[in-house]
Formats: C-alpha cells, sequence, structure tokens
C-alpha cells in the first residue's frame, strides 16, 4: 500500500468524483482514475461502484474510509515529527523531577514558558531514579544528585537546607543555628531518599554527633506542617509553609546546602534545545532566590547576602 494512493482515495471521497479530486491531488483525471483501479488491486477490495460514470462508496469502501483517514492522519504526523527531527526542535518536553523541585521551582517556572516554547510534560521521580528517567523518554532531569559521566548538564542553583521553627520558638529571632544546637532538638528529618536528609547525616557524623531525638517523613510538606504544630524543628530544602521560620544551618564548612542540577542525552537531537531551557531554568532560580544562590565559577566569591 503506497500512502499516496490512500491520499487519492480521501480527496476522491471528500472532493465527490474523479474529476474534481484531480487538481487537488495534481494528477490528470485519466491517471487518478488508473491510481485507484491500482489501489483497489492491491487491497483486494472495492472501494467504488462505477454507475453512470460516477464514483459511489461501495459498503467496504465506506468502512475503509476511517481507516485511510487514520493512515493519513498518522503519516502527516510522522512528517512532522521527522522535520522536528531533522531540525533539532522540540515540540514537548519531558522533564523529571523530585517532588520539592517540582512544587517549589520546576512549577513556577513553568508558569513563565511563551507560546512558542516546547509543550511540557513533567513526572515525579524518587531522588535515586531521576538519572535512570532519560532512559525512558525524559529528555530532562533534574536532580540534586551530581550527574553520572556521558551526560550534558547545567548547574542550575546552591539551594540552602533549612531548620525550619514555628514563630513562638526561642530561635524564631535567630537567623542561623550550628548542628551542634540542632542535634539536641527534637528533629523532624526526611528519608534517607532526600539530599538534604543525607547532607544533615554527613555533617554530623563528621563533627562526630548524635541526634538525641528525630522522627522521619517521605514528605517535606508534611515535617513542616508537623513542626507548624509545635512538635519538633523541620530540616527541609523546600520553601517555608505554614508561616515557618527558616534557619541556616551552620557547620564546620559554613551554611549547609544541597546543589541543583539539570542533565540530558548530549546525544538528543535537540540537546541544544534542551540545554536552552536548563539555561533559562538557572536564571530563573536565581531571579527567583535572589544571585547569592548562583552555581559558583571557578575564581568567583559566592555572594553572601542572606535568602529571603
Amino acid at each position: 500500500m503506497e500512502l499516496r494512493h490512500v491520499r487519492y482515495f480521501l480527496a476522491v471521497v471528500d472532493a465527490g468524483s474523479v474529476t474534481a479530486a484531480s487538481p487537488l491531488v495534481h494528477v490528470t483525471q485519466p491517471s487518478l482514475s488508473r491510481q485507484l483501479r491500482l489501489f483497489e488491486r492491491g487491497l483486494g477490495i472495492t472501494l467504488f461502484t462505477r454507475t453512470g460514470g460516477r464514483l459511489v462508496l461501495s459498503a467496504a469502501g465506506r468502512q475503509f474510509v476511517p481507516v485511510a483517514r487514520d493512515l493519513a492522519r498518522r503519516a502527516q504526523a510522522a512528517a512532522e515529527a521527522a522535520a522536528t527531527l531533522a531540525a533539532g526542535r522540540l515540540q514537548h518536553i519531558r522533564i523529571a523531577a523530585p517532588g520539592t523541585t517540582l512544587t517549589d521551582i520546576l512549577a513556577p517556572f513553568l508558569a513563565t514558558l511563551h507560546p512558542d516554547d516546547p509543550l511540557p510534560a513533567v513526572s515525579e521521580e524518587p531522588p535515586q531514579l531521576i538519572y535512570e528517567a532519560l532512559q525512558s523518554g525524559a529528555d530532562l532531569a533534574i536532580s540534586t544528585e551530581q550527574p553520572p559521566a556521558g551526560l550534558a548538564f547545567q548547574p542550575l542553583a546552591v539551594l540552602p537546607i533549612w531548620a525550619y521553627v514555628p514563630g513562638g520558638h526561642r530561635w524564631a529571632a535567630q537567623d542561623s543555628v550550628t548542628v551542634a544546637e540542632l542535634v539536641n532538638e527534637r528533629l523532624l528529618l526526611l528519608t534517607g531518599d532526600y539530599s538534604p536528609r543525607r547532607v544533615l547525616d554527613h555533617w554530623v557524623d563528621q563533627a562526630g554527633l548524635t541526634y538525641s531525638w528525630m522522627l522521619e517523613f517521605g514528605t517535606p510538606q508534611v515535617a513542616q506542617a508537623v513542626a507548624a504544630a509545635g512538635r519538633g524543628i523541620a530540616v527541609v530544602s523546600d520553601d517555608a509553609r505554614f508561616d515557618l521560620h527558616p534557619l541556616d544551618i551552620i557547620g564546620a564548612g559554613g551554611p549547609m546546602h544541597i546543589r541543583l542540577y539539570a542533565a540530558w542525552d548530549r546525544e538528543h537531537h535537540a540537546a541544544t534545545a534542551i540545554g536552552a531551557v536548563a539555561r533559562r531554568l538557572s536564571d530563573y532560580c536565581i531571579e527567583r532566590y535572589g544571585p547569592q544562590v548562583a552555581p559558583q565559577l571557578p575564581g568567583t566569591k559566592k555572594p553572601s547576602a542572606p535568602l529571603p
């Protein structure tokens, strides 16, 4: 079956006759009639009955029309996709991100997209599986983990890890707290799947300290909610909720933080376009949180102004 025959058939169906369809498909009337007969012979069915010089759809022809239209649509979609691939453009972009990043950074960024930007689709993935999503259909992966070798990547931001306390807490008037002070409190921590927890564990171990009391949560928003109820101090990296007060956590190396990366397959047909989206996302992070979150370049000093 040739696609041109499918198009010829649909042209005759829509135009009502070979004569009317001929100029639409740029084929002479005798040639178009001959091509239709070849099409019927190849299919093994009669698509038209010929009565008094007129073509009328047969019962089989009527049933074949929706099949032919579906074939034509798919062929057109394939041609458009091929043109997009050849030009290195993106019509759609699939992004994988952990929940906190999706809620606090990615969703607000997507609200700034322009009508001619790729249409985004987003999937929430467990933090430890983010980069694997690039093997199963994602175009761009956002993670707090250093991208594995072989991927193209863009550092997005250096974000603080906060200790959140309610307004009535004795630390509510402070801007920071040390790791040594923090471990003696009732702590509401994320599970080990989350980077803020792994970073905090590392700093606590490095200082030779231990937690006096802690409760684990699989969702940072719930940890904040419990902190707002006065049941402990939530240690997370997401934006403040429930009118909680954020404190920088200070260790031997300065304020505790995580690094955020965007990564993609360097062999992707639209790698350049994906990289441009990643750079715009980095710019958005800096605009949203301030210049102090900008990824530090070699030989530069990170701004020390506090985050809002």
